[in-house]
């Protein structure tokens, strides 16, 4: 169990350097993950800039989003989006707030963000908009109360992904790994559209289109490899070898074939035996 809870917390820092580093998150905004043995509670950071997280700033939270032992440090104020949605989505077991300058813009003009390439179908077939007003008024426009958490979630309902009115936007992953591509190549959408909005009309893609293509992007295969491409990209930004990452994702998943072996194998042992107990 040890180990599993060690990977976990690896790659949720690590989640939270990728997105960074991708130019979605900068010093603010946060990456969770639901505990891997319970699904009651999830890890977030402490307060502190996604690109500089790492294992050891990583906290337990219950669904309320208490934390499950007294903090050394600050915490982040709005890690009740993160619970409120985990309550509501027991398929979501990964969380992203953040701030992208590439999707702001939807946040605040009224033009529909959509998919206009190939990839930018992984926001979700809709991206809904939550505007704190219609329920709270004038506020800081932060989402640190439980009942704004819990509005927020309800505006997310079965989608992927959810504008936040004049904030941002909260993206929500089956994996953490499915997380990060929906969060990166949402971001890229929104990029590639403002970009083509300035030129003329957009034609974006259809129905058809986008129910096609969510399911064909979000295979294991195109997100491994998004996967090892940003990971790669982030050991050479740091000064490491590119092989460095790699080695350390092919580690942890050696790791649980090993524990998956081993499961099946006590599996067998215990059928075995009850077999001959029965003769």
């Amino acid at each position: 169990m040890t180990n599993l809870l060690d990977e976990t917390r690896y790659e949720l820092a690590l989640a939270n350097r990728i997105i960074a580093h991708e130019g979605v998150l900068d010093g603010f905004g946060h990456v969770s993950v639901r505990h891997p043995h319970d699904p009651g509670r999830y890890l977030l950071a402490r307060s502190r800039s996604p690109e500089l997280i790492e294992p050891s700033d990583l906290l337990e939270f219950t669904l309320d989003s208490e934390p499950v032992t007294p903090p050394k440090g600050e915490m982040y104020g709005e890690r009740v989006i993160h619970g409120c949605i985990y309550q509501a989505r027991p398929d979501v077991t990964a969380v992203c707030h953040h701030h992208s300058h590439a999707v702001l813009p939807f946040c605040v003009a009224d033009v529909p963000f959509e998919p206009v390439f190939h990839m930018g179908p992984v926001m979700g077939q809709t991206v809904p908009l939550w505007d704190s007003r219609d329920e709270f008024g004038d506020t800081d426009l932060m989402v640190v109360k439980p009942e704004e958490g819990r509005s927020l979630a309800r505006s997310l309902g079965a989608n992927w992904m959810v504008l936040m009115a004049r904030h941002g936007a909260t993206v929500a992953g089956r994996t953490l790994r499915e997380l990060v591509f929906r969060t990166v190549y949402s971001h890229a959408n929104a990029e590639i559209q403002l970009r083509a909005l300035a030129i003329g009309k957009i034609a974006p893609l259809n129905q058809a289109e986008r129910q096609r293509a969510e399911p064909r992007q979000l295979q294991p295969r195109p997100m491994a490899r998004a996967w090892e491409y940003w990971t790669t990209r982030l050991a050479k930004a740091n000064g490491l070898p590119p092989q460095a990452a790699a080695r350390s994702a092919a580690k942890a998943k050696a790791k649980r074939s090993t524990k998956e072996a081993s499961k099946a194998a006590r599996k067998r042992t215990v059928k075995a035996r009850a077999k001959r107990s029965r003769r």
